[in-house]
């Protein structure tokens, strides 16, 4: 099923005044999206689920105050994102490594011709190995355009940690990304 704006537009204001088959389109028609948007940042398909449920939740419900101005689908991303951030500071137990120390700025080796044949999905599918601290952080700071002071304010945690788990998890990408085209 594929919308135009207007015909989103036309659904995001019958949502408004509260129509449940709209919310059912609505629901149906960006519910891969943003199951895609959850696992980035929680590894587990049933508690991303759970999240995606959340977010839809907590989006009709304050759907009202969706101002038309950006686009809905951003809106309803940034809903799922925050309800998964939400999700990750209750599960707060070894998520973050509290690494206060100073990251120095790397020399970045060039390694371009190694990672040629490294199609989305693999690069996808080792972003979610990360653990969800490392994870967190990288979506955060590559995927959604955050500054590691704002990562640490969404996330309860130091500028420097949010510096020192986007630098491991580099590294452990780069590691997971080696291995899966070695020979």
């Amino acid at each position: 099923m594929k919308l135009g704006a207007k015909d989103i537009h036309n659904l995001v204001e019958r949502c408004k005044e509260n129509n449940r088959l709209a919310q059912k389109k609505v629901y149906e028609y960006y519910y891969g999206k943003m199951m895609g948007v959850a696992l980035r940042y929680i590894n587990d398909r049933d508690a991303a689920s759970d999240v995606v449920q959340d977010g839809f939740i907590k989006a009709f419900s304050k759907i009202k105050n969706y101002t038309s101005t950006g686009s809905f689908e951003g809106w309803l991303r940034r809903i799922i994102s925050n309800t998964a951030i939400d999700q990750l500071r209750k599960n707060k137990k070894e998520t973050f490594l509290q690494n206060e120390e100073n990251i120095e700025a790397e020399d970045e080796i060039q390694e371009e011709s190694i990672y040629q044949n490294i199609n989305m999905s693999e690069i996808v599918s080792a972003v979610s190995e990360l653990s969800n601290g490392y994870r967190s952080v990288f979506n955060l700071y590559v995927m959604e355009g955050y500054t590691h002071q704002e990562i640490g304010e969404i996330l309860g945690i130091s500028t420097g940690t949010s510096k020192s788990n986007y630098s491991k998890a580099k590294k452990k990408l780069k590691s997971i990304l080696i291995n899966k085209i070695k020979p």
